[in-house]
């Protein structure tokens, strides 16, 4: 593996997390004579849905983390940087060093942009007086010294506006931290409270009965379109601003002994303002096929595309297989046949030793891989979620491989009494 620049690559591949080295190793493990090159500054990676787990205190955060050397498949040149922009008329981008690079197939992987300074106060309470956030690896193992030393009080955890990645996780800290309450013997002397910015507690309906079930088990209170405003660490006063169904708006103040806060979030800015980019920012692509609705040489996938689906590693671990034989239809001048209907799913971990684990596709429509109760809570899922999952991203989905068991749809939650 080299980290030099040549001027063009047959592919060029923008991003090295999840959604880029997965699709950088299949078409390795496909077609090894390709010449791919991926761009990505980090020198780590990161398993990012195991952070949940380190804010909970069951995984340290090495055991999330891996040099980025090693994830990338040998092979391709290691190009790293940032982008600067992109001309997709001329087949080429721009680095953050004033390079550029041209390429035959460009495939846009470049993840979510957290936009921490949108709130104000938050970049600085951050770490300090019981603010913590399990949405980077810098706060998450402070989330857990905040669960820890919690012997009751108020405890806020918030959400905001979709879209954002992995949406059930501001939720499932909210459940653990709840739960390691409960085993302690503080619950009773504590009040639970979620703020979301979003208009229902889940995106698929037929979960939302189920989720409302655990918290009001934990008496967690739940506020929809409730938009964190500032954060005042010092005080340890949050401040919301809240829109009722008719569209009125007023502030409210709440004084927190812990606050879990996930940060609004949209496409990065380089994409955004893009050639490549939708009105919304997000990389405009065939809700299907992952290829670009205007340059027939780009494709896109993950967190930074318009695939109108949740943003998780589920969702790439079955985007990835079909931008990469799409991407490889292209080049041989056939017609694309592979087709992505969607699917994602969230393991919304509801207690220490519990999930349930929600599986769809588009339009809600519930698809569980296993002939399961998606709607009931599970310690087969923990150990999934804890052990499997893991496991299967390290060794398989980063090497290329793509083993798949079929997801079926079911009938909606009024059959599911199983």
């Amino acid at each position: 593996m080299t980290k030099t620049t040549s001027p063009r690559h047959q592919i060029v591949i923008v991003g090295g997390g999840t959604a880029g080295t997965s699709v950088a190793a299949s078409l390795r493990r496909r077609q090894p004579a390709l010449d791919i090159a991926v761009i990505e500054p980090s020198e780590s990676h990161y398993y990012q849905p195991a952070f949940t787990l380190v804010g909970g205190g069951t995984m340290s955060l090495d055991e999330t983390a891996r040099p980025q050397q090693e994830t990338l498949p040998e092979g391709i040149s290691w190009i790293q940087q940032a982008v600067a922009a992109f001309d997709p008329k001329s087949n080429c981008l721009t680095l953050d060093d004033g390079r550029s690079l041209a390429y035959d197939i460009l495939v846009v992987a470049a993840g979510i942009q957290l936009n921490w300074d949108q709130i104000e106060g938050l970049t600085e309470a951050l770490g300090h007086n019981g603010v913590c956030s399990n949405y980077s690896p810098d706060y998450a193992p402070y989330t857990w010294e905040c669960l820890r030393h919690f012997r009751g009080g108020n405890a806020i955890f918030t959400q905001p506006a979709p879209p954002l990645k992995c949406a059930g996780a501001p939720q499932k800290i909210a459940y653990l931290a709840a739960d390691h309450a409960r085993r302690n013997g503080v619950l009773s002397d504590s009040t639970f409270h979620l703020y979301s910015g979003a208009g229902a507690l889940f995106s698929v309906p037929d979960f939302v009965p189920y989720l409302e079930e655990v918290a009001q088990r934990y008496g967690i209170g739940i506020h929809l379109s409730h938009h964190l405003l500032s954060v005042d660490g010092n005080q340890r006063i949050a401040r919301f601003q809240n829109t009722d169904p008719a569209g009125n708006q007023d502030e409210i103040e709440q004084p927190f002994d812990l606050l879990h806060v996930t940060p609004p979030q949209t496409a990065p800015d380089f994409i955004r303002s893009s050639p490549l980019a939708t009105s919304e920012g997000w990389v405009d692509v065939h809700r299907n096929t992952t290829q670009h609705n205007h340059y027939p040489n780009v494709f896109a996938l993950g967190d930074a595309s318009s695939l109108p689906t949740s943003k998780t590693a589920a969702a790439v671990r079955k985007q990835a297989p079909v931008t990469v034989t799409n991407i490889l239809a292209h080049l041989a001048g056939r017609e694309l046949a592979a087709s992505y209907d969607g699917y994602t799913s969230c393991p919304l971990i509801t207690a220490y030793g519990k999930v349930i684990l929600a599986e769809f596709i588009y339009d809600g429509v519930v698809t569980p891989t296993l002939p399961l109760n998606p709607f009931k809570e599970s310690r087969f899922y923990w150990w999934v979620k804890t052990t499997a999952l893991p496991a299967f991203y390290w060794r398989g989905m980063l090497r290329g491989y793509e083993p798949d068991i079929v997801h079926k749809p079911r009938p909606s939650k009024a059959s599911a009494s199983a």
